[in-house]
């Protein structure tokens, strides 16, 4: 099996392009923040280009609205309920020669 270790670059929020948020998953991020669905929803995301799901907004050069600095490194301020999406890189999904942008690595892990 293979697992990938973060290295807490930051590097895959601020790629630009659209990081779908699922029913499920505005729920929780809406109960994390205190929202209602219905707030988080019309104020923190948007529909996708293709009109099939919602997205998370983004800055205006295009980096996560929730990525954030806390003593002078990256953070998410929603990791504890972020998107599958973001739980899912690089192993699931990821973008062109994204290697050469991410500090982190992916390893064979021994499940012996």
């Amino acid at each position: 099996m293979k697992k990938f270790i973060c290295r807490r670059c930051g590097n895959c929020c601020r790629w630009k392009g659209c990081v779908k948020v699922q029913d499920h998953e505005a729920d929780k991020i809406a109960e994390f923040l205190g929202l209602s669905v219905e707030k988080f929803i019309n104020e923190y995301t948007r529909l996708s280009p293709d009109r099939m799901h919602l997205s998370l907004l983004e800055k205006e050069d295009g980096s996560c609205q929730w990525l954030s600095e806390e003593n002078g490194l990256p953070c998410c301020l929603i990791d504890p309920v972020k998107p599958v999406q973001c739980r899912d890189f690089p192993l699931k999904w990821n973008f062109p020669d994204w290697q050469s942008k991410c500090g982190g690595v992916i390893v064979e892990e021994d499940i012996s």
